[in-house]
């Protein structure tokens, strides 16, 4: 690694085009979980597809936490293919068109079509999730490694911009179909072939210029069967790490309530807010702006205050948020509720990588973030399970639902309560 104009942050050989080719990929990919997941698609699903039934939250969770799980499942043995064929960005390109394509089809997604959507949602999010691990795999490739937080954090803001651009094209669209009288059951398919679109398009700056720098090499013997067992190889390593296990199981915990908050957020507003697809929309565009500008000024406030300060600070922010949210009769209370968790969503993502970089083993930091991504993957299935099947379980009472949310925080709260810095760090760096 040497210095570049920017200083010290590039490797040798990279140019800053390809870093902007790679960030480029957040920002194409971060419509799908903006507009699909977030926004748009999910309360549709529960409204139009499903029909109002009492269980359509719930089947809407189970969809995801069935990606999720197989995302799980697969994660380590598709990163040892791709190691042993250097082929990420094949792969990644296989992801791209995979979620680009099913997330085309939910066009055809309306009454009658509930397995079928199901399905595609499924296959959908588990190309996208397996996309987002092999993008970050470029990251050691082109970043110092005493810059890949900073080279990261590009591609986090530009992500955000991305969601944003995505959205507000789905909205001005929204805006116009309903001003020529266009029905929900007409345009909302319409915005899932925007999204895929843009999708498709805005990501290939990546497979243009992004290079593949890894050297293939001959599979040991077993090295397929053997992925899963690494990664419970680590788990065990990591049991010598106190404090850094601690924190993970309070990730589990605190990131369930945040992946309920990201994929409900929309069906929250529609069915218990009762707000329109269009108020929806500048709902979640504005707690966009508002996570972003979370993440970008916390990071200042958690070095002033301490690591574990300031996470608990933000999980303190979640109960409010889930509080206010869970109570709010009018309109006024829930977008202040929905700004809080904007700035709690940016603030806890940064602060939370951050803590498991300062635990972690200098020298294996990739296993040990490894270990980060399969807790919070953990947390995304059974956060936003348990939130549908309170729905369920309550008829479809989402006030009820959204406090059970508060349950998660409280734990996490507690459970980071027992972590020291001090004697995290200590270890992370014994011999």
């Amino acid at each position: 690694m040497t210095a570049t104009a920017s200083g010290r942050t590039l490797g040798a050989d990279v140019r800053p085009r390809e870093v902007w080719a790679w960030a480029m990929y957040d920002f194409a990919n971060s419509g799908y979980t903006t507009v699909v997941i977030t926004a748009v698609f999910s309360a549709y699903f529960v409204s139009v597809v499903a029909e109002k039934a009492v269980w359509a939250t719930f089947a809407w969770t189970a969809a995801l936490s069935a990606s999720y799980a197989l995302i799980m499942l697969t994660a380590p043995l598709v990163g040892a293919w791709a190691d042993a064929h250097a082929a990420k960005k094949k792969l990644l390109a296989l992801c791209t068109v995979g979620c680009v394509v099913s997330t085309a089809l939910l066009w055809y997604a309306g009454p009658g079509t509930l397995v079928a959507t199901l399905v595609l949602i499924v296959v959908s999010n588990y190309f996208f999730g397996s996309g987002e691990s092999l993008i970050a795999a470029f990251l050691p490739e082109l970043a110092d490694s005493e810059a890949m937080g900073r080279v990261s954090g590009w591609g986090w803001s530009i992500g955000y911009l991305g969601g944003l651009l995505s959205l507000g094209i789905c909205l001005a669209y929204i805006t116009w179909a309903q001003g020529k009288g266009i029905p929900a059951a007409s345009f909302v398919p319409d915005t899932m072939l925007i999204t895929a679109a843009l999708f498709a398009l805005v990501s290939l700056p990546t497979f243009l210029f992004l290079r593949e720098r890894a050297v293939p090499h001959r599979l040991r013997e077993g090295t397929m069967s053997n992925a899963w067992g690494r990664v419970l190889e680590t788990m065990r390593e990591a049991q010598r790490y106190r404090d850094l296990r601690r924190f993970l199981l309070c990730v589990v915990f605190y990131q369930a309530g945040i992946q309920a908050v990201i994929a409900l957020a929309a069906i929250y507003a529609q069915e218990a807010m009762k707000f329109t697809t269009q108020q929806t929309i500048v709902l979640i565009l504005v707690v966009n702006v508002t996570a972003a500008a979370g993440a970008f000024a916390f990071g200042y406030v958690q070095d002033a205050i301490g690591h574990v300060k300031a996470v608990g600070l933000t999980l303190v922010g979640w109960i409010a948020m889930v509080s206010i949210a869970g109570m709010a009769q009018g309109t006024t209370a829930f977008w202040v509720a929905a700004n809080i968790a904007g700035l709690c969503m940016g603030a806890s993502q940064a602060a939370g990588r951050a803590i498991v970089g300062v635990l972690a083993p200098p020298a294996r930091l990739g296993e040990f973030f490894g270990l980060w991504g399969l807790a919070v993957k953990l947390a995304s299935i059974f956060g936003p399970l348990s939130y549908g099947l309170m729905t369920w379980i309550f008829a479809g009472d989402h006030r009820t639902a959204i406090m059970v949310l508060g349950v998660y925080f409280a734990i996490g709260l507690a459970i980071l309560r027992g972590v020291d810095m001090s004697r995290g760090r200590a270890a992370a760096l014994a011999p």
